[in-house]
């Protein structure tokens, strides 16, 4: 309670933007602006890229390149963004170069502009905050992300309820996947990641107070979500939901050796887990934790890689993922964005997940955006 009465002073005595709250253009909470959202898609390689924009071989985003998303129905995009390695004066201020700020405001306005909603986070960065789950970094991650939060949500603090913020990305010890390594040490510090960034938007004041924000469990993890995420506090009700992110089975998402997926593809070779039961399992389990406690739950990352065209059959087992995970994910209150890094075609590096080839704007995987607009259109969310 204290901690509560503290925060409300401090945004009343120095809000940085308006001061006092404003809910002009705030009025949905967390359920209502999830119900808003038809299907998301990832600007993935571009804002968070180390090096610039480009230095991950993706051209700079354009208005263009944007309509080109919302003319394949969708209605919002998840930007990743590098706020540090690159960006900072030094470590110790943490100033932001407002030529940064400002080109990431160019990109969020080609979205708003659109009447899409945009989500702005954290992403890898270098791996400062990503990899440091742990008490002997807790202290000096928190200071850094209290300070890059205030001077984002203050930059932002005019934008309405079409912008929201997201903490951080996929936190875990660098090079710690399996969920039974992971320590109650590594949750705790985890929300406290989670608790100062709700306290560093909410105390910049202004619209930032009523802003809907995202949280995440442990590594984007949804079994450790479902059984450790603890919400942090917040000043208003009703404005956070989680972030889970999505890619089982691994060995045919992010694989090459297994190559379909799913029952009518079973004669041909399926993962021996992560099937329709498991995703039908998974999500389920989410929406009884989450969204039927009014938390929506924000599946920030799924897909799979493009993979070698061989036959028909391969094409259209990965359209019958994706139409799938997105139908189940709707239907349990989970708000589906697809995970598209720019990269086209067929590699030996499982990581190729353009639906759009963003050199060309153009379309370059049609039959899986039509597979993810079937599914995101006959979906209905419980709420």
């Amino acid at each position: 309670m204290k901690h509560l009465l503290w925060l409300l002073l401090w945004i009343v005595l120095f809000g940085s933007c308006k001061g006092n709250a404003d809910t002009k253009g705030m009025e949905s909470d967390a359920t209502t602006l999830a119900s808003k959202i038809k299907i998301g898609w990832n600007l993935g390689n571009s804002l968070e890229a180390i090096g610039g924009e480009t230095a991950w071989g993706n051209p700079a985003a354009t208005q263009e390149l944007i309509d080109l998303v919302k003319e394949n129905g969708f209605n919002a995009v998840r930007i990743p963004c590098n706020w540090h390695s690159g960006y900072i004066d030094n470590e110790t201020t943490c100033t932001i170069d407002p030529e940064w700020l400002a080109r990431v405001s160019e990109v969020v306005d080609y979205c708003v502009n659109r009447d899409m909603y945009a989500i702005i986070n954290i992403h890898w960065d270098g791996g400062w905050l990503d990899e440091n789950p742990t008490y002997e970094m807790q202290k000096e991650v928190n200071r850094k992300l209290a300070l890059l939060w205030t001077q984002i949500a203050t930059h932002f603090c005019n934008y309405d309820e079409h912008l929201l913020f997201a903490g951080t990305n996929e936190v875990h010890v660098s090079g710690i996947y399996d969920n039974k390594l992971v320590t109650p040490e590594n949750h705790e510090v985890q929300q406290s990641f989670n608790q100062t960034f709700v306290d560093a938007v909410r105390a910049t004041g202004g619209k930032n107070v009523y802003r809907n924000l995202v949280i995440q469990a442990y590594n984007t993890n949804i079994e450790l979500a479902v059984n450790h995420l603890k919400m942090p506090n917040d000043i208003v009700p009703n404005r956070l939901m989680v972030e889970i992110h999505f890619y089982d089975p691994y060995d045919y998402t992010l694989g090459k050796t297994t190559l379909y997926w799913g029952w009518p593809y079973k004669a041909l070779g399926v993962s021996h887990w992560g099937q329709e039961e498991h995703v039908d399992t998974v999500f389920a389990a989410l929406k009884k934790r989450f969204a039927d406690n009014g938390i929506p739950v924000i599946l920030g990352e799924y897909g799979v890689d493009y993979k070698a065209r061989v036959d028909e059959d391969m094409v259209y087992s990965r359209v019958y993922w994706l139409e799938y995970v997105t139908r189940t994910a709707k239907v349990n209150g989970i708000v589906p964005f697809y995970w598209d890094n720019g990269n086209i075609g067929v590699s030996e590096v499982p990581d190729q997940f353009a639906i759009f080839d963003r050199h060309n704007v153009k379309v370059f995987d049609q039959p899986a955006i039509e597979g993810l607009q079937r599914a995101a259109s006959s979906a209905v969310y419980p709420f």
